[in-house]
């Protein structure tokens, strides 16, 4: 969750579950707008602001089509400007030059973005052992930072693709969904979700291909996929 005292709204800093009752205590931005006198914890001012989640959500972005990590990442954009932390883990993923990582850099610290792969080509039929560790361990991350709370989103960006293709066990990232704190929304990429995935989510969106121009030989473009 953001942390308060580091300019996101004062350098005030009021402790979580401690009570407001002078209004004029409360770093909330909407506070000037509230006409109730009322006693409330920092959690439910908070989400008054529009800065907490009563309860995140799971959403699914799936499908052959483009704009799968697009969507991810413009939903990511939406929360850093509500003052929300981000955190995306890539799987299959290790450059570190992409586009969407330098502009973390300069969102940071509300937009965290993690590669977990080499970067190079994972065999489907013959994944490598490291491609295998990484992975795993980019799972790991994922659910330390989930169970700490750390974020108010957490996307996990491409891992439909790793669990199709054996590099992350089903039912390790069902019990990751299952245990995740009420507060944080969960967002996963990748195509072809698993069945039991479609089902625990709240929201599936299919992205089909109608026309892609890298079928008539357009390579990929920096800023627009890279």
């Amino acid at each position: 969750m953001p942390s308060w005292g580091q300019g996101l709204f004062s350098n005030r800093h009021l402790p979580i579950g401690e009570n407001i009752i002078d209004l004029s205590l409360c770093p909330c931005p909407r506070c000037s707008l509230c006409l109730e006198r009322v006693s409330l914890t920092w959690d439910e001012r908070a989400v008054r602001a529009g800065v907490l989640m009563k309860k995140g959500l799971i959403q699914i972005y799936t499908g052959d089509g483009k704009g799968k990590t697009t969507a991810a990442l413009g939903l990511a954009l939406r929360a850093v400007g509500h003052g929300m932390k981000v955190l995306m883990i890539q799987f299959m993923k290790g450059r570190s030059e992409i586009g969407e990582i330098k502009a973390a850099r300069k969102l940071a610290p509300y937009l965290t973005i993690l590669p977990t792969g080499r970067g190079t080509f994972v065999s489907k039929d013959n994944p490598h052992p490291e491609d295998i560790k990484i992975a795993r361990e980019g799972l790991l991350l994922s659910q330390k930072a989930i169970q700490n709370k750390e974020y108010d989103v957490v996307i996990l960006d491409e891992i439909n693709v790793a669990i199709e293709y054996g590099l992350i066990s089903i039912s390790d990232l069902l019990q990751l969904l299952d245990s995740k704190p009420k507060e944080v929304e969960i967002v996963l990429t990748g195509r072809n979700a698993r069945p039991e995935l479609l089902e625990k989510a709240d929201l599936v969106t299919e992205m089909v291909k109608r026309k892609h121009y890298f079928d008539e030989g357009v390579p990929a473009r920096k800023g627009i996929e890279d």
